[in-house]
């Protein structure tokens, strides 16, 4: 059995693996303007037995993440190995959600209409997307006839008391926080039971957010043109 702070050997070699994949996906949403600079972090579950998380490291450009610009963390989100790199400031909110038994790989990102939307709708605490066939997509929805409810957390640089707000909002057992959610003037974060469903998580929550978006500012548009 391993040390509690020490990374198993069958898991150690799948990290290369999970680093070249989070790395594409680094590529492919730096081109899709959803992770431009330094902002977005992304991270796998390793086991959750005990708790092991890949993450990218702090400040690092997405769109040219090198092999070592990575971390592995345990569930109080401490790093498990003596390394130069800074484990993301979000660390704890991926630690949060990856701890659902579920959940395998966690995305966060930064894109435009994702933060436009979170402002708009923040004193909401939150807005409705119904009625398009891209919610499909999400997993689980099997019609176009569909009511995601896209939640709005304040920002803060308290993460660790976000991250309780957010753990609370997932054990709710009446209306549990359900696919993704978006934090006020930041970004989206969503997840999945593998890298594959987590990508084609941000994929629909950004086409989605666009339609909104554009959606809205037509509405308001005509209204002032009345």
């Amino acid at each position: 059995m391993s040390a509690p702070n020490s990374l198993d050997e069958s898991v150690r070699r799948t990290l290369p693996a999970h680093i070249e994949a989070l790395r594409d996906i680094g590529t492919l949403f730096y081109h899709w303007a959803w992770s431009l600079g330094t902002s977005s972090n992304y991270s796998v579950v390793l086991s959750h037995e005990p708790f092991r998380l890949l993450l990218t490291a702090s400040g690092k450009d997405k769109r040219r993440l090198g092999p070592g610009d990575f971390v592995v963390v345990d569930g109080d989100g401490q790093a498990l190995e003596a390394t130069a790199q800074k484990p993301s400031a979000e660390t704890m909110l991926h630690v949060a959600l990856g701890k659902q038994a579920n959940v395998r790989c966690v995305l966060h990102t930064h894109s435009i209409w994702a933060t436009v939307l979170s402002d708009l709708h923040a004193a909401g605490g939150g807005f409705a997307i119904e009625g398009y066939e891209m919610l499909k997509g999400l997993s689980g929805v099997t019609t176009h006839d569909h009511r995601q409810w896209v939640e709005v957390f304040e920002n803060t640089q308290d993460i660790a008391g976000l991250a309780k707000r957010v753990q609370q909002r997932l054990s709710d057992a009446a209306n549990p926080l359900r696919h993704g959610f978006l934090i006020r003037g930041h970004g989206l974060y969503t997840w999945g039971r593998d890298l594959d469903e987590a990508r084609r998580h941000v994929e629909i929550f950004e086409f989605l957010f666009e339609v909104v978006g554009r959606r809205t500012a037509l509405e308001r548009s005509a209204v002032a043109a009345s």
